[in-house]
Parts: C-alpha cells; structure tokens; sequence
C-alpha cells in the first residue's frame, strides 16, 4: 500500500506540472480563447488530457510490454507535429474558421438573463438569445490535439519509468494515474485562461478580441520555432537526425 501511495501521488503530481509544457498551454489557450463560459473551457481541458492520456498510455505500453523502440526520424517526427498543429490552431483562430465551424453547428435558444449581483435583475419575462456550439467539433477539436501532444512526449514518459520503477504491471499503472494528472492539470489551466476571456466578453470587447488574436499568433510563433527546432536544429529532414526524447 505505501508503495501504490508514493507510485500515485507522485505520478499524480508530475502529470499536473506536465499539463503546464508551454506547448500545452499554448495550444489549449488558442483552443479555448473564443469560449465564453469557464466550465465548458474545462471540459475542454479534460477532453485535452484524455486524448494525450491515450496516446501516452497506447505507446507507452508498447514500449514497456514489447520493448518498442522508436527511431530518431520517427520521434522527430512525432514531435514535428506538434509544431504543424500549433501553427494550424494559430491560424484557425486568426482567421476566424473555428468560430464560423462553431457557430454552423450551434444551436439557438432562449434563456433567461442572469444579473450579477448588485445590478437589478431584468424582468423574468425578459430572455436573450445565446448561441451554444455543442456539436461534436467542439470535443473532437481538443482530443485530436491531445493526441497529437501525446505523441510527441510519450516515449520519454515511458522511458523515464522504465528506468526508474522495474515491475511493469506498476509502470503502466503509473502511466495511467500521470495521465489522470495531466487531465486535472489541464482543467484547472483552461479553466483559469477561461476566466479574463470570459470577464472581458462582456465588458471590453476590443480587449476580449485583442486576447483571441495574440492567442493565435503566439501559437503560431511557437509552432514555428518547434517546425524549426525540430526539423533543422535536431537533423529531422537532414541525413543524420538526432532525437532525445523529452
């Protein structure tokens, strides 16, 4: 029991500071910066998490079980994608297709207005319309993103384990509570970079449109570096590529 006790806790706790990678950060920030509604944005963090866990725990258990190993061009590869994906978010959310997508599968409806506390409340007859985008993209988007994330870091998860628990029924089970780690962690992010978005919707238009745009051209720029980082710098499309998973 204490051994499962320390395995938890501390694969518990580093899959939280996991979710806080700035490539994380980065691509769920874009994601969530024309969400209006904090829980939603958590939602959307955990859906993040779930699609990271996956892949992590997919390719993690290969390489425990079956001792994968995973080729320089490949994991170079791997973490290429990432760099692609932070610069496709980036200029989805610049030109504005995910918000156009969003709303074409919304639907509309009427809800009563709730006054914040301290401003008289409007008439119970009164309602406005609000566009709720539910349809799948908006899970799909987030999970096919975590899986992409996942990617890139798996093999080093995997690895880092490997070297320091020896029993693989406790690695995978490791891997599994990291996973749940990365899915809290991602919540509580998105959830608190959902907040200033959801705050100046409604008070600071200019500013609310400001935060989407410098979302997107920071995902875009650190997309770039990773394109750069990744397929120059380490040898991805050179004859001698040279990975270390991280």
């Amino acid at each position: 029991m204490t051994s499962f006790a320390l395995i938890a806790s501390v694969g518990f706790l580093l899959g939280m500071r996991h979710a806080t990678d700035p490539d994380h950060v980065i691509a769920v920030s874009t994601i969530v910066s024309r969400q209006r509604g904090v829980g939603m944005a958590g939602v959307i963090g955990a859906i993040w998490g779930l699609g990271h866990t996956l892949t992590i725990f997919a390719v993690g258990v290969a390489i425990i079980l079956f001792k994968v190993a995973i080729p320089a061009r490949l994991g170079l590869s791997m973490e290429f994608s990432v760099g692609l994906m932070l610069i496709l978010l980036g200029v989805l959310n610049l030109s504005g297709v995910i918000k156009r997508l969003a709303s074409s599968f919304g639907h509309t409806h009427n809800l009563y207005d709730l006054e914040p506390v301290g401003i008289p409340a409007l008439s119970a007859n009164t309602a406005t319309t609000h566009t709720h985008s539910v349809h799948l993209w908006n899970f799909a988007r987030p999970l096919a993103v975590g899986v992409v994330h996942g990617l890139a870091g798996s093999a080093a998860i995997a690895l880092l384990v490997m070297t320091t628990i020896q029993d693989p029924f406790w690695e995978i089970i490791y891997i599994l509570i990291f996973g749940l780690g990365t899915i809290a962690g991602m919540m509580v992010i998105t959830a608190c970079i959902a907040l200033p978005i959801a705050y100046t919707a409604r008070r600071f238009s200019a500013l609310n449109r400001g935060m989407v745009y410098a979302s997107g051209v920071l995902s875009i720029c650190f997309g770039l570096f990773v394109s750069y980082q990744t397929g120059f710098v380490n040898g991805l499309f050179t004859a001698h590529p040279h990975w270390t998973p991280q």
